[in-house]
């Protein structure tokens, strides 16, 4: 039994470019829709923004804190909303 291999050839880019010049001239705006559907649907994972925010997302918590009062005897609740505790964010200023 024989496999067949597939290769890209100049023969093949030929024929996919002259596909898509046919296709333009015919239905330009059915091209230019697809077109900008595919970029909307590749931007997103090419993009470094989606890292940028992917990680704020991650710093962010869900369910925010209910403000209480310090009594002196809880060490891990910050006596002021502006003390320093929890996740470091200076990255953010990095950007």
């Amino acid at each position: 039994m024989r496999t067949r291999s597939v290769e890209t050839t100049s023969d093949n880019m030929a024929g996919i470019g002259a596909f898509l010049r046919n296709a333009w001239n015919k239905e330009p705006v059915i091209m230019a829709s697809c077109a900008i559907g595919l970029v909307g649907a590749i931007l997103p994972f090419v993009s470094p923004l989606t890292k940028y925010t992917a990680m704020l997302n991650a710093a962010v918590p869900y369910n925010y804190p209910v403000p209480v009062r310090d009594d002196g005897n809880m060490p891990d609740i910050p006596a002021h909303p502006r003390e320093p505790k929890g996740r470091n964010l200076d990255w953010i200023k990095n950007l």
